[in-house]
């Protein structure tokens, strides 16, 4: 995705402060998903090469080749949450048919501490629920496996930058999809756990797709509130 843009931009194709088509006629060009290309905008913004503006579109900011930069970046947030969704969906589903009531007291102490106003404690808390679930597997390779996906949302620039720009908003819902995890676990029910650890990774993808948003959408947004605000604007002039 990130190749095909930066050899169009070689090709002259667009040029510097020109508009780049919407993240729908991107992602319907390339064949791919609104996450796919909006993991690889802001790779590219990172690079210097668009800017993303919120409300009006992605800007061609500088017609430099990233080269090696772009394999600096490392994996993002959207491929970690989709290998996250099927790893961490089938963990669930072994750690339903193995968890002891020490695991589970401690997942409820941590569901706890997720509505910590402070968002270092429920961030911590949240990555310790699923660390705890893949412990209760019981299985050296699934705890490893889960473990290194955390560590890679900190340890990769681009996964890191985009969570950090969807921060704040819609903590109570993802209390409450680890709260559905956690029935499912006390119930012992492997198919239940399975779906709601999917559920609640599919919420977090739609969460930072409406929290990093772009694309034309919010452009007619901004442009209508803006124009209400004329509207309804007291006339100062009198």
């Amino acid at each position: 995705m990130i190749d095909g843009v930066v050899e169009q931009l070689a090709a002259g194709r667009f040029a510097i402060g020109s508009r780049l088509p919407t993240e729908r006629e991107l992602a319907e060009s390339y064949a791919t998903s609104r996450a796919t290309v909006r993991e690889a905008m802001v790779a590219l913004e990172m690079m210097g090469v668009v800017e993303m503006r919120k409300g009006s579109g992605i800007y061609v900011a500088s017609l430099r080749m990233p080269g090696a930069q772009a394999e600096a970046l490392d994996v993002g947030a959207f491929e970690l949450l989709e290998a996250r969704r099927s790893i961490e969906a089938e963990v669930a589903a072994v750690a339903a048919r193995r968890i002891d009531s020490d695991a589970l007291r401690e997942l409820d102490a941590l569901l706890e501490a997720m509505t910590d106003p402070d968002i270092t404690i429920s961030e911590r808390a949240d990555r310790d629920f699923h660390l705890v679930i893949a412990a209760a597997t019981g299985n050296s390779a699934m705890i490893a496996v889960v473990t290194d996906l955390w560590a890679m949302r900190d340890r990769c620039e681009l996964a890191r930058t985009i969570h950090q720009r969807a921060r704040g908003g819609g903590e109570l819902l993802r209390v409450e999809e680890h709260r559905a995890v956690l029935a499912a676990l006390r119930a012992g029910d492997a198919d239940a756990a399975r779906n709601a650890m999917r559920r609640h990774l599919d919420a977090v993808i739609e969460h930072l797709l409406a929290k990093t948003e772009h694309d034309e959408v919010a452009a007619v947004r901004l442009r209508n509130a803006s124009l209400r605000e004329r509207i309804f604007a007291p006339d100062t002039a009198a």
